[in-house]
């Protein structure tokens, strides 16, 4: 589904992401796992088109996204949910989920918004409630469900756990599994390497800009260098 061919993006004279190839084939959780820095959430802006990869190649279906606009790769059927969330404080809940369908129409957008409200009932209790007073559980929530309006098949999550509560970081990671169990791929971005090798299919571990392990989630997990600086166990 998604091929990721030697991808180097840079921050002027800064060296973020080096030679970076992967792939994510339909129905998966792929997970990126990494420290803080690692170039992780360079890795996902730039497979949106919000940052340019300098050399290499990405292609979704066999199709180029290089050249595409952030705009044009939406409609191609990825879609972020950013780190921080990154909500429209301002606008209400519901408001901020019809912004994650502009463009569809109307009828879809109704019936997307429907499962979204399904899956997070919180959301539909709180839909005229300003964003920016939600609590950080429930804007991950809202950002989650806005990045379901637009209906991906491929959907790209970039530390939802992060600011989170346990019991919170435990919901969010049965929710994104309803996702990918209703159909929806997805590439997972997450410092909590616990988690996320718990629900993924395969993943790899990024350092420094550069991808040095990849593997099964449990090949990952059984790994002692993975053991012992992402899982705390020596």
């Amino acid at each position: 589904m998604l091929a990721v061919n030697a991808i180097n993006v840079k921050y002027g004279p800064i060296h973020a992401v080096r030679d970076v190839s992967l792939s994510v084939e339909t129905g998966e959780i792929v997970t990126i796992i990494g420290a803080n820095g690692a170039g992780k959430s360079t890795i996902l802006k730039t497979l949106v088109g919000l940052l340019r990869s300098g050399t290499g190649e990405i292609l979704l279906n066999r199709e180029s996204l290089s050249s595409l606009s952030p705009a044009a790769i939406v409609s191609r059927g990825i879609a972020l949910v950013p780190e921080g969330r990154r909500v429209f404080p301002r606008l209400n809940v519901l408001d901020n989920l019809l912004l994650g369908g502009y463009g569809k129409p109307r009828q879809q957008i109704g019936e997307t918004l429907s499962q979204v409200f399904e899956m997070f009932p919180r959301l539909r209790e709180r839909r005229q409630q300003l964003a920016g007073t939600l609590s950080g559980g429930e804007q991950q929530m809202l950002a989650i469900g806005r990045g379901l309006m637009s209906r991906p098949r491929l959907l790209f999550l970039d530390e939802p756990s992060m600011g989170l509560a346990p019991l919170l970081v435990q919901q969010i990671f049965e929710t994104i599994l309803t996702i990918n169990e209703r159909g929806t791929t997805i590439l997972l971005v997450e410092q909590n390497a616990h988690m996320a090798l718990a629900i993924a299919d395969r993943g790899y571990v990024l350092e420094a800009g550069t991808i040095v392990l990849t593997g099964s989630a449990e090949e990952l997990s059984g790994n002692p260098q993975v053991r012992n600086a992402y899982l705390g166990e020596a």
